[in-house]
């Protein structure tokens, strides 16, 4: 089954299901299940198309999500960047943004690096 273009899995009920859609949670499902008032027990197989159409129809009437929110962010993220905020300068050197240490805990983010003596693994000598 698909909604907006994104395979919803069968065997999950349809608020679990939802949340596989990209900037819909457990809430956001809950409310959009609410909203169409179709029983959240249900698995998403046993959704009808009239189920469906109602979901994707109150979904794209409130909300943004998949690809128009990735953009949204996207374009969020340009313009923090843009105007040379900090946190647009935090992305620029893509080191963690919202406020997390940077001296022992950034590792991911730094690309691994290791810059004391004893850290880090050995490289094995092969005899």
């Amino acid at each position: 089954m698909r909604i907006i273009g994104v395979n919803i899995p069968d065997n999950k009920k349809v608020t679990v299901a939802l949340t596989y859609l990209y900037g819909v949670g457990r809430t956001r499902a809950e409310r959009i299940v609410a909203e169409t008032k179709i029983d959240a027990k249900k698995l998403a197989k046993e959704l009808t198309a009239d189920d469906i159409n109602k979901i994707q129809s109150a979904i794209e009437k409130s909300f943004k999500i998949e690809g128009e929110l990735r953009q949204v962010i996207k374009h969020n993220i340009a313009r923090m960047k843009e105007i040379k905020a900090y946190r647009g300068i935090r992305h620029l050197r893509r080191l963690p943004v919202r406020g997390q240490r940077t001296k022992t805990n950034s590792r991911t983010i730094r690309g691994n690096v290791r810059k004391t003596a004893g850290s880090g693994k050995r490289k094995v000598e092969l005899k």
